[in-house]
């Protein structure tokens, strides 16, 4: 995949969760620029309160290396509100994921052998495990799988 293909299947992959929000009946508005993390606003309302998600939104490639691990993540301000919302080609899988757990789960960069690097710090997450029959969805994060329910609001108020 060239570079070109490469920054355009981020930005369709992005339009295509998108679409799979608006086709679940979520209300969703577009970013015009990504500099906090946000690609998307989620807007709820109940009983006349209004709820608002920040949804961060990362997809890989059937091109790339690693097809379901997501690395050198840095996830700033983790919150209630702050969702990623991942996707496998290969898997062709989707995870929705608070912040929170995230941060929780992925595993934080050591930095290699000398204990610095660019990637220092950072997390990484891989979401699905490759064998003979194929790419399978790790049981660890099952609950996150295809969750878009997760997003709804729940709470009686």
């Amino acid at each position: 995949m060239n570079n070109r293909s490469t920054a355009s299947f981020g930005k369709r992959q992005e339009y295509i969760a998108v679409a799979e929000l608006l086709r679940r009946g979520f209300d969703v508005y577009m970013t015009l620029v990504d500099d906090q993390q946000i690609d998307c606003v989620v807007r709820q309302e109940k009983n006349g309160k209004l709820r608002y998600l920040d949804i961060q939104i990362k997809a890989r490639s059937v091109d790339a290396k690693h097809g379901a691990t997501f690395a050198a993540m840095t996830v700033r301000n983790p919150r209630p509100g702050f969702w990623f919302i991942f996707y496998s080609e290969v898997a062709d899988t989707y995870w929705i994921m608070p912040s929170m757990d995230l941060v929780r789960l992925a595993n934080r960069n050591k930095g290699g052998a000398t204990k610095k690097g660019k990637n220092k710090g950072k997390l990484t997450i891989k979401l699905a495990n490759h064998n003979k029959s194929g790419w399978k969805p790790r049981p660890k994060f099952s609950r996150y799988e295809n969750a878009f329910d997760s997003l709804k609001w729940k709470t009686n108020g």
